[in-house]
């Protein structure tokens, strides 16, 4: 039996967070927990609090331009602590210095541009799961 691992949608936006999370629900929700957060600091209590549950953070999809932290800040803090997790930024304004920050410090997984396709980041997440589970050997 797989571990049941988190699915992290991090975004200052209500409208986007319900639209991510009703859409990872439908194809993860029988597997894993999804989660939302309304910021870079409400989504790292999140992870730190479940992983310390003993849940295994798989996926953050974070929202760049956010109040208080910044999506690349958040997805470099979140790769300090859970190195293993697929970062993903979903934005319609990140500008390439955060996303190259990202790439560079974080190991994003990949950019995505909102208004997002839900195929495109469907197929994107399960490419990083697919590559996530080899390195574990599951």
């Amino acid at each position: 039996m797989m571990e049941q691992g988190i699915l992290l949608c991090v975004d200052d936006e209500m409208m986007v967070l319900s639209a991510l999370r009703d859409q990872l629900r439908r194809v993860y929700g029988h597997r894993h927990l999804i989660e939302i957060a309304e910021s870079a600091e409400e989504g790292l209590e999140i992870l730190d609090e479940l992983a310390g549950e003993g849940y295994i953070p798989l996926v953050i999809i974070s929202d760049w331009l956010m109040p208080g932290m910044k999506g690349d800040e958040f997805l470099i803090e979140a790769h300090r602590r859970f190195p293993h997790v697929i970062k993903i930024m979903l934005s319609g304004q990140a500008d390439d210095e955060a996303v190259l920050r990202a790439r560079a410090h974080a190991n994003l997984h990949e950019f995505i541009v909102k208004p997002w396709c839900a195929e495109v980041l469907i197929a994107s997440i399960d490419a990083g799961l697919d590559a996530f589970w080899r390195r574990e050997g599951a």
